[in-house]
């Protein structure tokens, strides 16, 4: 199989044994004679997908009976709105952590519904690193805590989450769910777009506690109120059917590796090896993040020109590298390096960063 190595930072590579069971599959899916896309979500045939992704879920995660698996749709984007207006009460506000980038946008939407204060930032320091705990300016009568576990963009990520009190703590987990074992009935809300780390594009993960659902706001349009969708455990209208079916593929893959410590080793690995070759080569290749917030599912870095750089990413392509050009807003070269890459791959890349130096340095 020609296959290419994709560090793409989203839509992102999934794991090949999903991707199989999917061809194999989409034919004649569970001997229906059609494909699970064809499939009424009504069925007992999707039931068993549909649940069976949200049970695995909550098995991976350790969830407690006071937790609600959703599949919604619209991105985590749509979360930025659907947040404050489910739980920031009229005159109400919610505090933000802004980490840059999707933290931003996630306070920038708030704001057209409610109060959204800015509790901590690491804007002073070009968002390089995550603030300390020590620097939070919290509001006691907030609605709410919001972080963001992970920046595709910056390469940070929170290694140890903050301690808010009884305050409720929601996270944006879009860019690293499931990559190590945490105390994911700590979170009031952690919502994830599937499609970086558990599966295509097309569905929004969103674990929500119950009895902080319940005193949720009432007065909403029936499509933005959370307790919509958990009433009929996202089968209010069409769900993104194949989308889900994916999930519980890339979920059951998942397991089959060792689960969230499996993961967790395997990305550490990943993530050492590169920043390893970094230190190797520290006047060619310079990470701009902190170490102690150095992000293990998207590794950032610069060459000593642009020049460098651009000629770094299109030989990567030749040798069937693809993805490795940094978001447009900070340059660089980035590489995504989510549950699904495989060793292999990070090995590959180290190896080509070593001999791109020797050649260039």
């Amino acid at each position: 199989m020609n296959r290419t190595f994709n560090f793409y930072a989203g839509p992102a590579t999934l794991p090949l044994p999903a991707l199989e069971r999917a061809r194999a599959e989409i034919p004649d899916w569970e001997n229906t004679g059609m494909s699970v896309m064809e499939t009424s979500h009504r069925s007992k045939e999707y039931d068993a997908v549909h649940y069976g992704a949200m049970n695995l879920m909550a098995e991976l995660l350790g969830l407690d009976d006071d937790h609600q698996v959703l599949f919604l749709q619209g991105g985590a984007s749509t979360q930025f709105a659907m947040i404050p207006m489910n739980f920031i009460p009229a005159g109400g506000s919610a505090d933000y952590v802004d980490t840059g980038t999707w933290s931003t946008k996630a306070i920038k939407e708030a704001r057209i519904i409610a109060d959204a204060r800015v509790a901590a930032t690491s804007e002073p320091d070009g968002f390089k690193r995550i603030p300390k705990r020590s620097e939070y300016h919290l509001d006691p009568s907030a609605a709410y805590v919001h972080i963001t576990s992970n920046n595709t963009i910056k390469g940070t990520q929170y290694h140890e989450f903050p301690d808010v009190g009884e305050t409720p703590l929601v996270a944006d987990m879009s860019s690293d769910i499931l990559w190590r074992p945490i105390d994911a009935n700590r979170f009031s809300l952690i919502y994830a777009g599937a499609q970086k780390n558990i599966g295509p594009s097309g569905v929004t993960i969103v674990i929500i506690r119950k009895s902080w659902l319940e005193k949720a706001n009432t007065n909403l349009p029936t499509m933005f109120a959370y307790k919509t969708h958990a009433a009929k455990d996202s089968l209010f209208n069409t769900p993104p059917t194949f989308a889900i079916y994916m999930v519980r593929n890339v979920l059951e893959w998942v397991k089959e590796q060792g689960g969230l410590a499996g993961m967790e080793a395997r990305n550490r690995s990943k993530g050492d090896l590169l920043y390893g070759v970094m230190t190797e080569y520290p006047d060619f290749y310079k990470c701009p993040v902190e170490p102690e917030s150095r992000s293990y599912m998207n590794v950032v870095w610069r060459l000593p020109s642009e020049e460098l750089e651009a000629k770094f990413v299109a030989e990567a392509l030749e040798a069937k590298m693809c993805g490795l050009k940094g978001h447009r807003s900070v340059g660089g070269c980035r590489a995504s390096i989510y549950n699904a890459m495989p060793v292999e791959g990070v090995e590959y890349l180290a190896e080509f960063m070593r001999k791109f130096a020797r050649a260039n340095g």
